[in-house]
C-alpha cells in the first residue's frame, strides 16, 4: 500500500474545488440549477455572444463544464476531463477578453484561472486519492494527456475562431449602419 502525501492531498483539494465550481456552472447551463438559465436561456445568451447555434453551444459548454468538472472532482479520466473543462473556459475567456484581464471589469481572469487549473490537473494527474488510481489508471495514461489537450485545443481554436469572426463581422455591420445613418443625417 502506498502512502498518501502532501501532493496527493493538494491535488485532491484542487480537483474538488475546481471540479465542483465547473460542475455547478455546467448545471446552471444544462438544468437551470443554482440560478442558471437552463438550455433555453443559455442558448439565447450563447447566440448573442456569437456562439451558434446557441442551444448546441450551450449543451456542449454545459457538458464540458458539468462532465469535466465532475470527472475532475472524482479524479476519473483526468486528461480528458481537464482538457474538456479547459476548452470550455477558453471559450468563456474569448467572450470576456475585450474587457481586459480583471473579472471586476468583466475580464477573463476567472475563466483563465479555472481553465489553467483544469489543464494543470490534466497534465499533473489526479494523485493517489482518485478513481483513476483505484481503477489502475485505465483512462489516465501518459499518451492521453497530449492527445486530449491537442484535440481540445484544435476544436477550441476552430470554435472560438469562428465565433470571433462572426462577432467582428457583426461589429463591422453595426459600424457601417452608423456611418450610413450619419451620412443620411448630414444630407
Amino acid at each position: 500500500m502506498t502512502c498518501v502525501d502532501r501532493t496527493d492531498l493538494g491535488l485532491l483539494l484542487l480537483r474538488l474545488g475546481t471540479g465542483g465550481v465547473l460542475a455547478a456552472h455546467g448545471a446552471q447551463k444544462l438544468l437551470g440549477w443554482f440560478g442558471g438559465g437552463g438550455l433555453e436561456a443559455t442558448g439565447a445568451a450563447m447566440e448573442a455572444m456569437g456562439y451558434t447555434p446557441g442551444r448546441a453551444s450551450a449543451t456542449a459548454t454545459g457538458l464540458a463544464e458539468a462532465g469535466g468538472g465532475t470527472l475532475l472532482a472524482l479524479g476519473l479520466a483526468t486528461p480528458a476531463a481537464g482538457a474538456a473543462a479547459a476548452g470550455a473556459m477558453a471559450g468563456a475567456a474569448a467572450v470576456h477578453a475585450p474587457h481586459g484581464f480583471f473579472a471586476a471589469e468583466g475580464g477573463y481572469e476567472y475563466a483563465a484561472s479555472l481553465g489553467l487549473t483544469a489543464a494543470g490537473l490534466a497534465v499533473a494527474g489526479p494523485g493517489r486519492l482518485s478513481l483513476d488510481q483505484l481503477l489502475g489508471h485505465t483512462v489516465n495514461r501518459g499518451w492521453m494527456v497530449p492527445m486530449a489537450l491537442g484535440v481540445t485545443a484544435a476544436v477550441t481554436a476552430l470554435v472560438v475562431g469562428a465565433r470571433n469572426q462572426r462577432v467582428r463581422k457583426a461589429a463591422e455591420g453595426e459600424q457601417e449602419a452608423l456611418f450610413d445613418e450619419q451620412a443620411f443625417i448630414d444630407e
